[in-house]
């Protein structure tokens, strides 16, 4: 069975334009939704907690035996575009053919429930910590704009979309 360490984010201090949350209450909010599915399908996960930073998941995750690191963010644009900017990031290590792999997947799912899919896509990174450090393939997603009030909506009102193709991206990963 494979196991992930799932990661949502730690940053209750960014604020959904909504005025409904934060981007680590969604956040973890589909993890919750993303855990039956990932049960249902014979993932084994084990996830990060609110009280914890990036550094801190990634050290725990690397004390740990796991076959992916997932991380779950949503993005804000530069103060000159806040607002106006919108779509769905995958980032992986540009070395990692296992995290690129990944990648393709989720953005591939991700198109199926995002309403701009010619938006979703993948950029390789060196300068995010949670996908150059763990020492497992990782992936972070930025799933959507908090800044933006259509992509914050859109997180709210899909959860359960999004942790259902997060989870069939895994599937199709681990080959379930």
């Amino acid at each position: 069975m494979p196991r992930i360490f799932l990661s949502p984010s730690t940053q209750e201090y960014n604020p959904y334009i909504t005025g409904h949350g934060s981007e680590e209450y969604f956040m973890n909010l589909i993890a919750d939704a993303m855990e039956p599915y990932l049960l249902a399908n014979t993932i084994r996960f084990t996830r990060n907690t609110p009280d914890m930073t990036a550094a801190s998941s990634i050290r725990l995750a690397n004390s740990g035996s796991y076959d992916f690191y997932l991380a779950l963010h949503s993005n804000a644009a530069a103060p000159e575009s806040s607002g106006s900017v919108r779509g769905v990031l995958v980032f992986y290590y540009p070395t990692s053919a296992e995290g690129k792999r990944a990648a393709d997947l989720f953005a591939a799912n991700l198109r199926r429930v995002y309403p701009l899919p010619d938006l979703v896509r993948t950029v390789p990174t060196t300068a995010l910590g949670e996908v150059r450090q763990p020492k497992y393939p990782a992936n972070l997603l930025e799933l959507g704009y908090h800044d933006n009030y259509a992509d914050a909506a859109w997180v709210e009102n899909n959860m359960d979309a999004i942790a259902r193709e997060l989870a069939r991206s895994l599937t199709e990963y681990f080959g379930l």
